[in-house]
């Protein structure tokens, strides 16, 4: 399995294979925003329009491969404010229900976190389905969870469920990025 970082060019050329993913991810019943079934001009747009954002340097995206195929990414959006840019948002980590239980999640979640710190930010954030197989992913992980949001998003099923707030602090530094 090896798992690299997208520059846009890639992006978009592993694009109809990333919308596969989004696709099976949905139908598999994870909450990454999309309601099922998703079709799969929807799903290649979406990851069509994430080029532009790469290419700006507001979000970075990690796939991981084996083989031919991908078989789940990992992305972290970075905010564009000045007051800000020491976080990110972790965003869309998708393991293939084919690649699931080999720790491929863990992998994912461990090259976002150690390229956002090696690249200066010292705080995480995210939001997840709570009571989700993702939801232990980050709590094994060491992220410390603030809360829940009650129907704040439907699952792809269409029913509403709450959303579990988590964060973590990365590296030695807490103080804001000048």
């Amino acid at each position: 399995m090896i798992v690299q970082r997208l520059g846009s060019g890639e992006l978009s050329a592993r694009v109809r294979e990333l919308a596969e993913l989004l696709v099976d991810t949905v139908d598999g019943g994870a909450s990454v925003g999309f309601l099922a079934p998703l079709g799969r001009a929807e799903a290649l747009a979406w990851w069509e329009e994430r080029a532009a954002g790469v290419a700006a340097g507001q979000l970075a995206v990690w796939a991981a491969q084996d083989g031919d195929r991908v078989v789940g990414t990992v992305s972290l959006a970075f905010p564009g404010k000045p007051n800000s840019r020491h976080r990110a948002e972790l965003v869309k980590l998708m393991v293939h229900r084919d690649a699931r239980g080999q720790g491929l999640g863990r992998t994912l979640l461990s090259t976002a976190e150690e390229a956002a710190a090696a690249s200066g930010i010292t705080l995480l954030h995210l939001d997840t389905e709570t009571d989700s197989l993702a939801e232990r992913l980050y709590g094994g992980a060491g992220w410390t969870r603030i809360g829940a949001i009650p129907d704040y998003a439907a699952d792809p099923g269409g029913v509403l469920r709450p959303t579990s707030i988590y964060y973590k602090r990365l590296g030695a530094g807490v103080t804001a990025a000048t």
